[in-house]
């Protein structure tokens, strides 16, 4: 098995936040090598899950770079808006940051026809060298990019080179799968849905449970790809509790990873609004959720 150019497990990082709202760039590293040191082979930095909408350009290039910075892994920079003359901005101050790559999200709130995101993926692509993940989430933008179109962007943009699918649309996944060049990767956008995509040819998660559970992530895709399926599917078991804490209409992600944190210790502080604080109930929770993780992690491995 081909291991994917930036890892099968790839994590992606919650924003630390100070007292009063402020950007942390000291515990952004700090989280950032706790990622690194406890199974995450990848970061995406300023996501969905990392508030990116919420953060000045300033404070996503310091983003960018801190967390550069601070890990030897590679680390993916959030750089698509729904403007796409400000998504190459971006995107050039991730690539001169150092970035591995560039997360470009489906422009959301704009819902472009199928012509308008294949020019934006385009454009924003042709303005760097950096390997290009796309990101189709249609729950947060309005709109989705498609088996078709991303076949299409795969074939005809070089370093358009992945997709980010959180759409939960197996069969389509399958589609690109089949009909992508060789070497364009698929990454599960859903913790809830990796093995469904390893099924058909993923090659991994880009998590937000990962911040507790990598570990698991990693075991699970492993004894998929050698075969062990009851193993695989077992380990997909133990991530049940994971997957339904980690966003709900009522603590919606960021909310509960943030939460999760706080329970390893991790001084991440709160969401910025629009997202509401986390109540002590979900901390609670968090505290529950984590201890469960690392009780599996550390049978697995006196198994192992």
């Amino acid at each position: 098995m081909t291991t994917p150019r930036f890892g099968k497990v790839v994590t992606a990082m919650v924003t630390p936040f100070g007292p009063e709202g402020e950007l942390d760039l000291d515990a952004a590293a700090v989280v950032a090598r706790q990622l690194a040191d406890t199974g995450s082979e990848g970061i995406v930095v300023a996501g969905s899950t990392g508030e990116g909408p919420v953060l000045t350009d300033a404070e996503r290039i310091s983003l960018f770079r801190a967390v550069i910075e601070a890990v030897t892994i590679p680390v993916i920079a959030t750089s698509g808006t729904n403007d796409t003359a400000h998504s190459i901005l971006m995107t050039e101050e991730a690539e001169a940051a150092g970035a591995a790559g560039v997360l470009v999200v489906t422009p959301y709130y704009n819902r472009p026809s199928a012509a308008g995101l294949s020019a934006h993926f385009r454009a924003v692509a042709g303005a760097t060298g950096l390997p290009v993940v796309m990101y189709d989430i249609p729950v947060r933008s309005g709109r989705r990019i498609g088996p078709e179109l991303t076949v299409q962007l795969a074939r005809d943009v070089g370093n358009i080179v992945a997709v980010k699918d959180a759409t939960g649309d197996v069969p389509a996944a399958a589609q690109v799968i089949a009909e992508a060049p060789a070497g364009f990767e698929v990454y599960s956008g859903d913790d809830s849905m990796t093995l469904p995509f390893a099924s058909v040819g993923g090659v991994g998660v880009i998590s937000v449970a990962a911040h507790w559970a990598a570990p698991l992530f990693t075991e699970m895709l492993t004894a998929f790809a050698s075969g062990d399926v009851a193993r695989a599917a077992e380990l997909n078991r133990g991530l049940l509790e994971s997957y339904r804490f980690e966003s709900s209409d009522e603590y919606p992600n960021p909310v509960p990873v943030k939460a999760a944190c706080r329970a390893m210790g991790l001084a991440v502080g709160q969401c910025r609004l629009p997202n509401a604080p986390a109540p002590q109930s979900l901390d609670d929770q968090a505290r529950s959720v984590v201890a469960g993780a690392a009780s599996l992690i550390q049978s697995w491995h006196s198994v192992a």
